[in-house]
């Protein structure tokens, strides 16, 4: 199948986008800041609070590869607009919840709509731009907007929780997203008749859903339950198996849910490997800034917020210079150019934080991180949809983004249990030689990633495979011509 090409009127359409993905990561890192709150108004305890943030981990890693299915067989548009209605009215659950149970509920159900979202959003950025310079330039809006909308979070966080209270971090979600899916149907072109002959996997989506989700869901709860619990034993263990029993459906059923001739693909197998060390890292690294700011400097929630617009400001222009960078000297230099300055800011970062140290000191790192999030954001993605045929885009971009969500579990979960290792202290000084250790050790896990982005092609520079054995290649391996 040819490769999409742009057409006219896309602007109105990369913009929706980028505000949906924008709308995602506002509420992906809103939460945090208001979580004090949250705990003492909602009655939530210590151990349970984590669970604010872990319903929507679990239920977005959980579902990414049931979402990314859907999106290529029943519409890019109804399943864009379909996940972002479930994102506003789980945001009004969210903020009219009076119990822990409600609230964790309706913030799972925010995870299910991020799931949905996600490959839809990427899908229709890959089939509706060329791949090369025209989808890099899409790519580098979306993720300027993704990283302005997760530092922007924490700001207005700060100040919704400060002036409003905690329902207000939930209520400002539902304007914007029940408004964005309203535009869908405007602005996104109507989704093709559904092809005949395209099952949906029921039995590979129902145990890919149960796999993942036992999986996230033993990674979130290690740290609390302990490792080596029953509960989060039979869990990592339910998880395998679901797993497993997935790839052998996978194998042997003639629609499914992910076509394992996909792994042939070396461009997306790599970018899954990436985005799990991006997450597990880089991801991490909001927490621990949070934690350092307001437990051991004693920041306020409207401090910390604004403490993170130098990061969103930095982030925009990664994500403009990984444009650049991707059309001079490729997505492999690209990733790795943005990975190696997110290890150097890490390290920076962990070692200005100290008990009296003043922002100034810290925001060498913050730069150097943000700058490097950017640029390998951006070109991780690019990666994942490279030479995938357009009826495979969604699953592909769920692939990759599963293996980010679940990145992101167990780095956080390694990286805390390292920064809390023989501390019994919650704030104040006796924090800081845990944080610059999980800094110190997120950056030296960064590395992995540089490994895996090596094994990506470099940008060829030879004469070109001939046209017809070009053609068998790609079709044997399932990759676009």
């Amino acid at each position: 199948m040819p490769s999409p090409s742009p057409r006219r009127g896309t602007g109105p359409l990369l913009a929706l986008l980028a505000f949906a993905q924008f709308i995602s990561a506002i509420d992906y890192n809103i939460v945090y800041v208001a979580l004090p709150e949250i705990g003492r108004e909602v009655g939530f305890d210590a151990h349970s609070l984590q669970w604010v943030v872990s319903g929507y981990a679990v239920a977005f890693g959980g579902f990414l590869l049931l979402g990314g299915r859907a999106a290529d067989i029943l519409g890019r548009r109804r399943m864009f607009a379909t996940a972002l209605t479930l994102y506003g009215l789980s945001s009004l659950a969210g903020a009219l919840a009076t119990d822990p149970g409600l609230l964790v509920a309706a913030r799972a159900v925010q995870g299910l709509g991020g799931a949905l979202l996600l490959p839809a959003t990427l899908s229709l950025i890959a089939t509706t731009f060329t791949e090369g310079a025209a989808r890099n330039r899409a790519l580098a809006i979306w993720g300027g907007a993704g990283a302005v909308g997760l530092a922007l979070g924490s700001l207005l966080g700060g100040i919704l929780t400060d002036y409003f209270g905690w329902e207000a971090v939930f209520y400002v979600n539902v304007p914007l997203a029940l408004g964005a899916a309203a535009a869908a149907f405007v602005i996104i072109p109507r989704d093709a008749q559904r092809e005949r002959g395209r099952s949906f996997d029921l039995t590979g989506s129902l145990t890919a859903t149960l796999g993942f989700t036992a999986l996230v869901f033993a990674v979130v709860q290690g740290p609390e339950a302990g490792w080596t619990s029953a509960r989060t034993m039979v869990s990592f263990v339910a998880g395998v198996l679901f797993i497993g029993l997935f790839l052998l459906i996978e194998a042997r059923t003639t629609h499914p849910l992910m076509p394992l001739r996909l792994f042939r693909n070396r461009s997306l197998l790599a970018a899954m490997g990436i985005t799990f060390v991006f997450m597990g890292t880089f991801g991490a690294q909001y927490y621990f800034f949070t934690v350092y700011l307001q437990n051991v400097r004693g920041y306020d929630a409207l401090a910390t917020g604004l403490a993170f617009l130098p990061s969103a400001l930095v982030g925009m222009a990664g994500t403009k210079a990984s444009e650049k960078l991707l059309g001079t000297v490729g997505t492999r230099s690209t990733i790795i150019t943005g990975l190696l300055l997110g290890a150097v800011g890490m390290t920076a970062l962990a070692l200005a934080m100290s008990p009296g140290g003043g922002y100034p000191a810290l925001l060498p790192g913050v730069i150097l991180l943000s700058l490097g999030q950017g640029i390998a954001w951006t070109a991780m993605f690019a990666a994942a949809g490279t030479g995938v045929d357009a009826h495979h885009q969604g699953i592909a971009s769920a692939m990759a983004s599963t293996t980010q969500q679940i990145g992101s579990a167990v780095g956080l979960a390694i990286l805390v249990a390292i920064a809390n290792a023989g501390i019994d202290a919650t704030t104040g000084p006796a924090l800081v030689p845990g944080l610059r250790t999980a800094g110190f050790t997120a950056a030296a896990l960064t590395l992995l990633g540089v490994s895996i982005a090596l094994t990506l092609r470099r940008p060829a520079t030879t004469s070109p495979v001939p046209a017809a054995d070009d053609t068998k290649r790609r079709t044997e391996s399932g990759i676009s011509a």
